[in-house]
């Protein structure tokens, strides 16, 4: 059993106690509805509003079947280096462009960069692929607008988002600049590593990551779909650059290691950094525990240095 209280210091306590008050670690037994308004609730808790210079406008994206809700943030001092696609955390199942507002708000003012904010379609309503359709979806669209490099970023169920994408256009004209994902869940080994030692971890659990794996996919079961899973993936070659950020205390975290392995394996450049005594969802602690403010700080760096072309790793 893992001693929490050696690992995670008063800080990210704190941030998990305030946490739990909003979005009990119970959530997943309540319904859909439920889950999604005590979600909504603790994100507006944690909102910590627009810095000086940043604007953001609500717009879509028309596809055959259905219009995308889309946010654009812009900086004042706008940098046309590049142009970063954001997909929200959440399970697949809760969040949009309310939950990250303020996070992308934030990597659009440190960067400069643009930054499109995707309110990709939820489960149950719309099981998987749907998240993923919206997801490349957003990526044709920028591609066909943008001409700048286009890097694609994203924390937990966003994070398997843009690896979903960066395999899927690695033949597309305009493939991704560089991906940067947070915490993602990328469908590892469930019988080693962090899925084993931190299973009961605060924040997220494995019971959490099963409820969300079966509501996205229905209860069926879609061995080796890399749209699904990418480290299902059996050739992880001529990947984007990529960065995986991750946290020690989170049963997630072996997915980072795996998939820098396996990128490097096929002669790619892969970085993963593990944030020692850092939890699921500890971007909303990037104000209050400085653990993660470093770590918001060092994902800055990552898409700031991609969107150029640099590789600091």
């Amino acid at each position: 059993m893992t001693d929490y209280s050696k690992l995670i210091d008063a800080e990210t306590w704190a941030f998990i106690e305030r946490t739990n008050t909003y979005y009990p670690p119970d959530a997943v037994e309540r319904t859909i509805a439920e889950q999604r308004a005590v979600y909504d609730r603790m994100c507006r808790e944690f909102h910590a509003g627009y810095p000086e210079g940043v604007t953001a406008e609500t717009a879509a994206i028309e596809t055959p079947a259905h219009a995308i809700p889309i946010r654009i943030y812009r900086n004042a001092e706008l940098d046309d280096a590049a142009m970063v696609i954001y997909f929200h955390g959440g399970g697949f199942v809760v969040g949009g462009l309310e939950s990250h507002d303020d996070v992308c708000a934030e990597l659009c003012q440190r960067t400069g960069y643009e930054v499109v904010s995707v309110d990709y379609r939820l489960a149950p309503e719309h099981r998987h692929p749907a998240d993923f359709d919206d997801a490349m979806d957003a990526f044709e669209w920028a591609a066909g607008i943008c001409s700048r490099p286009i890097l694609l970023c994203g924390d937990s169920a966003g994070g398997n988002l843009a690896a979903a994408v960066s395999h899927a256009t690695r033949g597309h004209r305009r493939k991704p600049a560089g991906q940067v994902l947070i915490y993602p869940g990328l469908g590892g080994d469930h019988g080693r590593g962090s899925y084993v030692t931190h299973a009961e971890a605060p924040m997220l659990t494995m019971r959490d990551l099963e409820f969300y794996k079966h509501v996205r996919t229905g209860g069926e079961e879609a061995v080796g779909l890399v749209t699904l899973a990418p480290l299902a993936d059996a050739n992880l070659a001529n990947l984007p650059p990529t960065v995986i950020i991750t946290a020690e205390c989170d049963p997630l975290s072996s997915d980072g290691e795996a998939y820098r392995d396996g990128i490097e394996a096929a002669g790619g450049k892969a970085f993963w950094h593990e944030e020692k005594g850092l939890v699921h969802g500890y971007l909303r602690a990037r104000h209050t525990v400085q653990r993660a403010h470093r770590s918001f700080t060092r994902i800055v760096d990552a898409v700031s240095a991609l969107g150029r072309g640099e590789w600091p790793y």
